[in-house]
């Protein structure tokens, strides 16, 4: 019988390819189905058929994993579409991770040294930074604040009791939903591009409890939001509100971005402590976002990147400069190079903070200013965002000739598609492992140690 489009099958979940397509073989046909575990028996439904492949919509599990041994622990779970495998024990989902990056390594390099994965130190409560979005559960329903639903573009879940942030949190979201409600304000539609509330972020100092609140709105309407200060600043909380901020946001884009950010209460940064240095933490610089998780990820990069005495080092894609200052202690200069300005002013105070005088930050676009630092690299660090590395950038990356290169990567497709070229230009894969900063999510770092072959 031939597949046909809309067409429903059961199967089971053969194996699954980063981050969660699983695959399974239906009439000789590869299918893949966004969503599932490795070993699920599944209902799915035929969306698009090609040449000897298929996608699938999953409709139902019929029949758990094997791998599925736990209980989720969060009531939103199954509704949210932020984690993914709380069906699934912490120790089951650190082997499922590392299977899927040593895959995708094993795939473009050869003879490396496998460090295997390390967990994160929590695996609830871990976020140190939340975006949640205004809109409703279903068309024209009550006001929602929280996560997009699971598969869903526009209808959002109020996750009030989410459990991959701390308490405060949730207090938090749910004074803010109450007072929005009260007020009866409108949430900005995307298609339309009418209405006021957009996002609440909210951001938490695990070193010292100091809390951020940020309302982002459109300039569609003007409101004294310091009676929602008031209530904020009443919560029994365990931490400490820093400063309470209103950002206004007239983007089309469903991004939080500043067209002007005014403080309403106390100020617009708190300090977030790392591995002996202190990080000035502002509404929209970079940090990751599992601070003692950053701890196990900076601490294996450093064990990485070995001796630094004398040498000059290139730390690319920076961000806040992180790792910048780990190096700069024991390094005779670190150039690091961003094209956030923000994150890079952000960078030049915290080495100023931590007392660091040899850390020089630049602001653009890795392609064009590695052209400019006059001093050549000794030694490479490179961190890029998820689509990995601009294609002429690591060229002109390579053709600084270093003997040693630590690439992390949070997207372990891209580090492989990278690697493939820097394989091609000489470079071995000496190390690799793995640093879960997302338990219950189906994300991942990745960190390898690379030399230069002789």
């Amino acid at each position: 019988m031939k597949m046909k489009k809309r067409q429903e099958f059961e199967s089971y979940i053969e194996t699954v390819e980063f981050p969660n397509k699983g695959i399974c073989e239906i009439d000789d046909r590869k299918v893949v189905i966004k969503g599932a575990i490795k070993g699920q028996k599944v209902r799915v439904q035929i969306q698009k058929i090609r040449r000897g492949k298929a996608t699938a919509r999953l409709l139902e599990v019929v029949e758990p994993s094997p791998l599925e041994d736990a209980t989720p622990v969060c009531p939103h779970f199954g509704a949210c579409g932020g984690c993914f495998y709380q069906t699934v024990s912490y120790e089951n989902q650190l082997k499922i991770k590392e299977s899927q990056v040593r895959e995708l390594l094993d795939e473009v390099i050869e003879d490396y040294q496998w460090d295997g994965i390390k967990g994160s130190p929590s695996q609830w409560c871990y976020r140190n930074k939340m975006e949640f979005s205004f809109g409703d559960e279903f068309k024209d329903g009550p006001l929602a604040l929280g996560m997009h639903k699971k598969g869903g573009f526009y209808d959002i879940v109020t996750v009030s009791e989410c459990q991959i942030v701390h308490e405060d949190y949730r207090k938090i979201l749910t004074t803010v939903l109450e007072y929005c409600s009260q007020q009866e304000f409108s949430f900005y539609h995307k298609m339309s591009h009418e209405g006021y509330l957009r996002h609440l972020v909210v951001r938490r100092s695990v070193s010292t409890g100091e809390i951020l609140v940020n309302m982002v709105t459109t300039s569609q309407m003007e409101h004294d939001f310091n009676p929602l200060v008031e209530k904020i600043c009443g919560l029994e909380l365990e931490g400490s509100l820093a400063g309470f901020l209103h950002t206004i946001n007239d983007s089309l884009s469903d991004v939080v971005q500043s067209d002007e950010t005014r403080i309403l209460y106390g100020q617009d940064y708190f300090y977030e402590h790392i591995l002996g240095l202190q990080f000035k933490i502002s509404p929209f610089s970079f940090f990751q976002t599992n601070s003692k998780g950053a701890e196990v990820l900076y601490e294996t990069a450093r064990g990485y990147i070995g001796e630094t005495k004398d040498k000059v080092i290139f730390d690319l894609y920076s961000g806040t400069g992180t790792i910048a200052q780990m190096m700069a202690p024991v390094a005779k200069k670190v150039i690091g190079i961003e094209i956030i300005e923000e994150a890079v002013e952000a960078a030049k105070v915290n080495a100023k903070i931590n007392g660091l005088d040899n850390c020089e930050f630049i602001a653009g676009d890795v392609l064009k200013k590695i052209d400019e630092v006059e001093v050549k690299p000794d030694f490479i660090v490179l961190d890029p965002p998820r689509d990995g590395i601009h294609p002429k950038a690591l060229k002109k990356i390579i053709d600084f000739g270093v003997d040693s290169m630590v690439y992390i990567s949070c997207k372990p497709t891209s580090l492989a598609r990278d690697l493939a070229v820097l394989k091609e230009a000489g470079y071995k894969v000496t190390n690799a492992c793995a640093v879960d900063m997302f338990p219950n999510t189906v994300h991942t770092e990745s960190i390898v140690l690379m030399k230069k072959v002789k």
